[in-house]
């Protein structure tokens, strides 16, 4: 018996090599490539913003008032991606139309406010790319077109263009090969603008923070 069974297991070894040598290699399933974010985009993107407007009066006697600021803005944008590996790096430029808007009282009856009508962007945007998912950093050259009034009796208000910067981030999602949603926050200072006063108004400097938050919906060509 001990012999037979030796000699069977020998034998199933011998019959055993031909099975493998015929096929020395085992398919390995393939893996999908991920998505490549190099391409060009454009898109619309909606948001809320809050900040403050520090207004401070540059002749006669000295004043200062800073109106708490608020509101919706939508827009578009347009940009430009490059991926290295898992880097990413590109361009992106908005222009978004606003509401944010805020008064404050002086003093009974003198009211002062600043209305951001509208405001844009041309930025750097550089970031980590996970197959679908991309975690950014933006920055660059901030412009916006903001208003200053007052209401004392009789009315004031002029509209000036303030240039100044912004930096924020966020994250996209390829939902297909072609369409991206994101989310994103951005800080603007757009600096301190002079405004010329009137017969009855007089000059004054304004300086403008805003914070935004917002989505983003984007086409990949």
């Amino acid at each position: 018996m001990y012999r037979l069974v030796v000699a069977s297991a020998g034998l199933l070894a011998v019959l055993s090599v031909p099975a493998l040598a015929a096929d020395p290699t085992v398919d390995v399933p393939m893996t999908a490539p991920g998505f490549d974010w190099t391409g060009y985009y454009a898109g619309l993107q909606a948001g809320y913003g809050w900040g403050q407007s520090d207004i401070s009066g540059t002749e006669g006697e000295p004043f200062s008032v800073s109106p708490d600021i608020n509101g919706g803005f939508v827009g578009g944008h347009i940009a430009g991606l490059w991926q290295f590996d898992q880097a990413v790096i590109g361009a992106e430029a908005d222009l978004n139309y606003s509401s944010v808007n805020g008064t404050a009282e002086a003093e009974p009856g003198n009211n002062f406010g600043t209305d951001i009508k509208w405001f844009g962007s041309v930025n750097a945007k550089a970031g980590y790319a996970m197959d679908r998912v991309l975690v950014y950093g933006i920055g660059g050259v901030a412009f916006a077109g903001i208003e200053t009034s007052q209401s004392a009796g009789s009315a004031f208000s002029e509209t000036r263009t303030n240039a100044g910067w912004t930096l924020g981030a966020g994250v996209d999602y390829a939902l297909t090969d072609k369409f991206v949603v994101g989310a994103q926050y951005r800080y603007y200072d757009f600096g301190s603008e002079h405004y010329e006063g009137s017969s009855d108004f007089v000059g004054r400097d304004q300086d403008t923070k805003l914070n935004t938050v917002g989505i983003n919906l984007s086409y990949k060509f």
